[in-house]
């Protein structure tokens, strides 16, 4: 047969395929960039071809080529004349050896073929069925034949498939060169705030979320482009916190695969002075934690803790339990802390929950232990369509329990926004003549539901009991 008959044929074939799978939608085809030249048919039809090997193949070639990475065989056949899909696979005439093309669904596997040897279709069963075609079974054209593919063996381009320049790329491939820039990872934040628990304070915090301890400048070029100490996925935090009532002063470094593990390390040093109305309080320690994600919501923690507590100015003398503490005390503790978290922001949450459960053992001056348990739960009312405006309703409860040895200034203190709404800071904490002692158990449950007041969510209200 001339190659004009042959085409002919074939242009007719494609225009039967065009009718029964209902392809008028689809957009128009290119023009071809490249000759193409059909493979012709064989005159016997072809038992046990087979499987082309090449260890060039692609794997990702057939999901990304053509309308439907389905193919031929499957029920959804979609090819238009002058396809990809068709060029590279290109359907025989009707009447041919390998039987006519049947719209119809193959039993099982990933692939078939319809008997010309090293031209293969796949079928809709890509990628997830896991059987080949048993040979005869009715491949995407029927008859017998080479029936299967392995879901990772794509064939090669075949004789007379067009090539772009030197990649060996069918037409609708394309190289792309993608360049991307880092974003920036690296904070600088001061402001200043009052509030009802701590007065005025100011804050100056540098924040590096992808620090590198190893990366130290060679040259002042280093810091003005951004290379120095930076490029390992480490965490680096230097904040000032100077005023009124409250002064904090903390560096920590975090490093989230400790040795390339799925441990995390956390180290931290912090100088921490409060005037409360009945006492100063003077901190100075560190802290070293570990952490383990157990799961992608379930974790777990360890911590140590040591520190230097100073107590001096009482208000009022003779009262025992601040008697004890006054002077210098030398507190340490390990921590370890089971979390299960799936809310969905960390702060202002409107969804999900939080539950703690911890132990810690104290030690030095004091000696003492303590369990703690910590439960929040979260529901998203409403929100506009843009997924802002979000009113939420909150159930929280913490429960603890310490140690008779607890000092007084480790005792629970209740009253103020973060503990108990409507109550002056520690307001709601137990007293002996006069001076808040706190105490070592606590019980606190509350309700709340939060509401934007301004479009811009920048200004909220809240009901709670």
């Amino acid at each position: 047969m001339t190659t004009r008959g042959w085409t002919i044929r074939w242009l007719a074939s494609v225009a039967v395929l065009t009718a029964v799978t209902g392809c008028a939608s689809w957009p128009p085809a290119r023009a071809p960039r490249y000759a193409y030249t059909p493979p012709k048919p064989p005159a016997t039809p072809a038992t046990n071809v087979p499987r082309p090997k090449d260890s060039t193949t692609r794997p990702a070639e057939l999901t990304v080529r053509g309308q439907n990475p389905g193919g031929f065989g499957g029920q959804q056949n979609s090819f238009a004349p002058g396809s990809n899909d068709q060029m590279r696979y290109p359907m025989p005439p009707q009447g041919t050896a390998g039987g006519q093309y049947q719209n119809a669904q193959p039993a099982t596997g990933p692939y078939s073929s319809y008997n010309q040897p090293g031209v293969y279709a796949p079928n809709n069963g890509y990628p997830n069925s896991s059987q080949p075609f048993a040979p005869g079974a009715g491949g995407a054209f029927g008859g017998p034949g080479p029936q299967y593919l392995p879901p990772t063996d794509f064939p090669p381009p075949g004789a007379g498939e067009p090539i772009i320049g030197d990649l060996g790329l069918p037409p609708n491939f394309a190289d792309i060169d993608a360049f991307v820039e880092e974003a920036r990872t690296g904070r600088f934040m001061f402001g200043v705030g009052v509030n009802s628990n701590a007065g005025v304070t100011g804050q100056i915090v540098i924040d590096e979320r992808n620090f590198d301890y190893r990366a130290v400048p060679s040259s002042f070029q280093d810091v003005i482009n951004g290379t120095a100490f930076r490029g390992a996925g480490q965490g680096f935090r230097l904040e000032a916190m100077p005023g009124t009532q409250v002064q904090r002063y903390l560096a920590s470094f975090t490093e989230p695969y400790l040795f390339d593990t799925q441990i995390s390390m956390n180290l931290s040093a912090f100088y921490y002075q409060r005037f409360f109305f009945d006492w100063n309080e003077q901190r100075l320690g560190g802290r070293v934690g570990f952490g383990y994600r157990l799961t992608h919501d379930l974790s777990l923690s360890y911590a140590i803790r040591m520190e230097s507590i100073e107590i001096s100015d009482p208000r009022i003398r003779g009262i025992p339990e601040l008697e004890n503490v006054l002077g210098t005390n030398d507190l340490y503790s390990g921590r370890v802390t089971l979390t299960h978290d799936t809310r969905d922001l960390p702060f202002s949450p409107t969804e999900g929950h939080l539950i703690e459960l911890s132990y810690e053992q104290a030690f030095g001056d004091f000696d003492y232990p303590r369990g703690e348990v910590d439960y929040r739960r979260y529901f998203l009312i409403r929100e506009r369509p843009d997924g802002s405006g979000r009113h939420t309703l909150s159930f929280a409860g913490m429960a603890g329990l310490s140690g008779s040895q607890t000092p007084l200034f480790e005792n629970y203190f209740a009253g103020g926004f973060s503990t108990l709404r409507g109550f002056d800071f520690r307001g709601a904490s137990p007293r002996v003549n006069g001076v808040t002692v706190g105490g070592r158990f606590q019980l606190i449950g509350s309700v709340e539901y939060l509401f934007p007041l301004t479009a811009d969510d920048m200004l909220k209200g809240v009901f709670f009991v």
